[in-house]
């Protein structure tokens, strides 16, 4: 597939970001080994979005006191960088990101494995304004992603997956959304974005969910392209969200990290078994709509795995994605990333 424009410049954006983190971390204490004491982990997460909702219901539910697990530090580090940094620094102990993260890492410290699987869809989708002109969300993809060509889009910034999602789409139709359309760097304040899409600075958003079914809740928007929902051949199953660490953290806290795939293993059952999720959910997520909460546990039960290991499909199709769209280059492979314990076969 040729590299477009901007996946190059994505490519650079992500390689630049990489690059910052590596340098912040070895002023620190680069090595990536834990100074936590014994049966403590410090656990640093991107932010509280959709991907990190299994470890607050194992937080809350008490699974991993259960397990015999107490949680130090708990940071949001804001970005993948800021991530990778803390962990090469041994201020945090695993890191919960999407798998982008994980792979940056992994460019500076081929020691970087996986550790949990808490999103195996890509929770990102494109939403239209409710005036917005082009064929219905039940149309063909060939349509939609042709009706977006020559519109303002909204995405959380350059090198972000929602950018990367653009470029995916457009790549499909032989477009590049550097020339054939117009991105709107708008943050990641979901508020921000719905307020962009509704006063008509941009025609759609490009956006993690819940910003989709809030903009439905609220009538702001409709969903347009969903990859959790299957609207992208081959792109119906793939690792995203992520926990990750550094091979000396996994083997200096072993019964540490152990017990914490059993707390979020236990989560993950919960999100997708539990009549009674809702309730988490909705402390969670205060801000959001009743109905947009109520929309997103379907589609929640669906994006979480039954367990915490990565198939070698999903895992597969996130590399394609990634280089395809310039996120990362020359990415590790599957066994590479990805621990003997946790290459699971894919769901029946």
């Amino acid at each position: 597939m040729t590299i477009t424009t901007t996946a190059r410049r994505m490519r650079a954006t992500a390689a630049a970001g990489a690059l910052s983190a590596l340098m912040i971390a070895t002023s620190a204490c680069a090595g990536g080994s834990s100074d936590t004491p014994d049966g403590v982990l410090n656990v640093g997460q991107i932010s509280d979005s959709v991907a990190f909702f299994p470890l607050y219901v194992a937080e809350e539910r008490g699974y991993f006191e259960d397990e015999g697990l107490k949680l130090g530090e708990r940071p949001r580090m804001g970005t993948g960088a800021k991530l990778a940094a803390a962990l090469q620094s041994g201020s945090i102990d695993l890191g919960a990101g999407v798998l982008t993260d994980a792979l940056n890492l992994y460019g500076n410290d081929d020691s970087t494995e996986l550790v949990a699987n808490l999103v195996e869809k890509y929770y990102v989708d494109i939403v239209v304004s409710e005036d917005f002109d082009g064929p219905s969300a039940d149309a063909p993809l060939k349509e939609r992603i042709a009706a977006l060509e020559g519109k303002n889009i909204g995405i959380t910034g350059p090198g972000s997956g929602t950018e990367a999602l653009v470029a995916y789409v457009f790549q499909r139709n032989g477009l590049d959304p550097a020339t054939d359309a117009k991105l709107v760097n708008l943050g990641a304040d979901p508020s921000a974005a719905l307020g962009a899409l509704e006063s008509g600075q941009v025609d759609a958003l490009s956006f993690f969910q819940p910003v989709p079914q809030q903009a439905e809740a609220t009538g702001v928007g409709t969903t347009y392209i969903s990859p959790s929902r299957g609207d992208i051949p081959g792109f119906e199953h793939t690792a995203h969200g992520v926990v990750f660490s550094t091979r000396a953290v996994r083997e200096d806290k072993a019964e540490e990290v152990e017990a914490f795939q059993r707390a979020i293993e236990r989560a993950n059952k919960d999100i997708r078994e539990d009549p009674k999720i809702q309730e988490l959910l909705a402390s969670y997520m205060e801000g959001i709509d009743e109905q947009a909460r109520e929309e997103l546990v379907p589609i929640m039960r669906e994006q979480v795995p039954p367990g915490i290991g990565f198939s070698k499909d999903s895992v597969e199709t996130a590399l394609e994605f990634h280089t395809s769209t310039g996120l990362v280059e020359n990415p590790p492979g599957y066994t590479e990333i990805v621990p003997k314990d946790l290459r699971a076969e894919p769901a029946a």
